[in-house]
């Protein structure tokens, strides 16, 4: 058996998460698995590094199987891209050792979420940003986001659903840019709870829009409660766009994504 990695790109706009579900909806994973089995002419499974949830978009998910079936890596990413729907493609695929596991090898996961403010919405990229109509400052939202930085209690900042067993993690940069009406925000973390990063981008855009104190951040961080957290932004904007791995893997590196922005 050889193990393999990918990485892939996704529209997550018609797409019910990541995850295979019971009810038979749409998901990225049941695509890639009947994509791969037909290449490797045996069922595949896919493990990934990180499940993201409904209309939520990627541009660096990391996933890997194992397989018997003797094929060269590019017969996996150009067999595999020709049975997967439109909205989805492998990016590469490189041969990795039996302790390479996508999801428990990562030691960092990477987002994007990119948010167009403007008085309009946009009739291009709709599902690909998030649109705020009112003015954002900027400067603001980058002093509030210093209070998340580092390990804390994110119980605030997660979904009330989420099942993780710790909500303590570790934020190691909240980056926040702006390129003419896009606002990226950039945000890394050894990993993330269910809906952080939106719970994130919300209080920053309440900030921002001047409803809120820039010292309302760290109020909520440090209330440990959900419903002192505001509106959860929408899935639109978000990108997983990076899976951080110990070098001994020596996997593929390539822009962050999504593509438009670089």
């Amino acid at each position: 058996m050889t193990r393999i990695a990918l990485a892939v790109e996704y529209d997550g706009s018609r797409f019910h998460g990541w995850q295979t579900q019971a009810d038979g909806v749409r998901t990225v994973q049941w695509h890639l698995e009947q994509a791969l089995s037909r290449v490797a002419d045996h069922p595949v499974t896919l493990i990934c590094a990180g499940r993201t949830d409904t209309g939520v978009h990627a541009t660096g998910q990391v996933c890997h199987f194992d397989s018997n079936a003797n094929r060269d890596m590019k017969a996996w990413v150009m067999g595999g891209n020709r049975f997967l729907p439109d909205d989805v493609a492998i990016r590469w695929a490189v041969p990795v050792s039996d302790d390479f596991h996508a999801r428990f090898s990562a030691f960092r996961r990477c987002y994007r979420y990119v948010i167009y403010n403007a008085g309009a919405p946009p009739a291009l990229f709709r599902r690909q940003v998030t649109w705020n109509h009112r003015p954002l400052d900027v400067q603001r939202m980058a002093d509030a986001a210093r209070a998340l930085l580092g390990t804390h209690d994110f119980t605030s900042y997660r979904c009330v659903h989420c099942q993780a067993k710790s909500p303590i993690k570790t934020l190691h940069r909240l980056d926040i840019q702006q390129r003419g009406r896009m606002i990226i925000l950039e945000v890394e973390a050894n990993a993330f709870l269910m809906h952080m990063v939106r719970n994130i981008a919300g209080v920053l855009m309440a900030i921002g829009a001047g409803h809120q104190p820039v010292e309302w951040a760290a109020e909520v961080l440090a209330a440990r409660d959900r419903r002192e957290g505001g509106v959860t932004a929408p899935p639109y904007g978000l990108y997983l766009v990076d899976i951080g791995y110990p070098d001994e893997f020596e996997l593929p590196k390539e822009p962050l994504g999504p593509l438009w922005l670089e």
